[in-house]
């Protein structure tokens, strides 16, 4: 696949994906003899998990971290898996207090609301 192709597939800029290139977060795409990018099934892989991790919150240098591990091989998986232990406790923190946010956001809707109604039975009487 091209880079405009990746890029309308994952929703991502031609940027983004060449940076996310440049600093490792997908291994180097193979090139046509044009020089064009080629993208495999598997820089596709990679592409959509930096952009689902990305979308979770992870860092750019939390990513660069877990690749670099991941390259490694197995003798990182405990420190794979406690890297994304560690995210996921962020991101559970995170959905709680987005939570608290909704609930208050909800209340003061309610106030509106009852606002909105209040007025409207004294137009009407």
């Amino acid at each position: 696949m091209t880079i405009s192709e990746v890029s309308e597939k994952y929703g991502l800029p031609p940027d983004t994906l060449r940076y996310y290139e440049k600093v490792g977060l997908i291994p180097p795409v193979t090139r046509k003899e044009s020089g064009v990018r080629d993208y495999s099934e598997q820089d596709c892989g990679w592409v959509e998990f930096i952009k689902c991790m990305r979308g979770a919150g992870l860092s750019i240098e939390t990513l660069i971290r877990y690749v670099a591990l991941y390259r490694k091989g197995n003798r990182t998986l405990k420190q794979r898996k406690q890297l994304l232990i560690d995210e996921r406790e962020k991101l559970q923190e995170r959905i709680e207090q987005m939570q608290q946010v909704l609930k208050r956001l909800n209340y003061k809707i309610d106030l509106y609301e009852d606002r909105i109604v209040s007025c409207e039975k004294k137009l009407l009487s």
